[in-house]
């Protein structure tokens, strides 16, 4: 691949993406035949936050590769004693195969990759979450047998996944409408990459605060927590802000008929979503969360495996 690290799908193009896409789904139907092909390696797993399926999915995948992960909390990295994140770098290159970061900051991802001569994973940032986004690609791809001409409607926070989810649809020809309250926009940034990705796919990007309008007619319907992590303080208001931009069934019933129901979990029932929506029959979110480990596998085996 063209990039030695993973912090944006925008870094890839758009064959790019649907290699990954197609690897996992390899991976995934035969893992015998992929189990030395990290043989040897390490993976060292930077977590500033926790999270069950960042954590499992890559030491198991990793595992399943033939190498093995090694967990860093907050308190297994000076970091917090003022330990430039440079030298945090430089450092794991010299014991280490690859990165994977989960971090409140975008900034510390891109300090790691620019001083890492490894490759370095983006397992969540403040920013973006790109290896969430590559399974739930993966996913559709499994349920609709195609990506390019569908439609997705976001409802919920202009935040990493909607930032994540408008670059790999625009990527993969998806069209996608990103449904906000007011004040919660994405990043206009990340707007215009996607647009000028989805200029060469044929996929639009639209930015709304009518969440009826966003899924009319649309086959995907994806939503997220209110409060991210790192956001706490924020609960009280948020709650009060986002009450129209819940997925109920009644505003399921304004997507296609056989439109699938996408969350990256964990989900809170009676927020964001009503739980006959998430443990409906239109629901895949237990698919994305395991399709995490596959499509990471493959991005694991195309960015750590050619060092070998």
């Amino acid at each position: 691949m063209s990039n030695r690290h993973l912090l944006s799908l925008g870094e890839l193009s758009s064959e790019e993406l649907v290699e990954l896409l197609e690897l996992g789904r390899h991976i995934k139907l035969y893992p015998r035949q992929y189990r030395e092909t990290c043989k040897g390696q390490s993976l060292a797993m930077i977590f500033q936050k926790p999270s069950l399926r960042t954590r499992v999915s890559f030491e198991v995948g990793i595992y399943q590769l033939g190498g093995q992960g090694q967990f860093l909390g907050p308190e297994d990295l000076q970091l917090h004693r003022g330990e430039a994140i440079a030298d945090t770098g430089r450092v794991l290159s010299r014991y280490v195969d690859g990165i994977m970061a989960r971090v409140f900051r975008h900034s510390d991802l891109e300090g790691l990759a620019e001083h890492s001569e490894i490759p370095v994973i983006n397992g969540l940032s403040d920013y973006l979450h790109p290896c969430q986004v590559l399974a739930d690609l993966l996913t559709v791809m499994e349920k609709k047998e195609t990506l390019r001409g569908l439609s997705l409607a976001y409802i919920g926070d202009g935040n990493n996944m909607s930032h994540s989810l408008m670059l790999g649809c625009s990527l993969a020809g998806i069209s996608s409408t990103i449904a906000h309250p007011p004040g919660y926009a994405p990043k206009l940034e990340v707007v215009e990459k996607a647009r000028a990705l989805g200029a060469e796919t044929g996929a639009t990007v639209t930015i709304t605060e009518d969440p009826s309008a966003a899924v009319s007619g649309v086959d995907l319907v994806y939503t997220d927590v209110w409060t991210s992590m790192g956001q706490e303080d924020e609960h009280i208001e948020r709650l009060a802000r986002f009450q129209n931009y819940r997925v109920t069934p009644e505003l399921m019933a304004r997507a296609a008929p056989d439109a699938l129901f996408m969350h990256c979990l964990p989900a809170h029932r009676g927020e964001e979503v009503s739980a006959a929506v998430i443990d409906g029959p239109q629901s895949v979110v237990f698919d994305q969360s395991e399709n995490r480990l596959h499509a990471q596998k493959a991005v694991m085996v195309r960015k750590m495996a050619s060092r070998r």
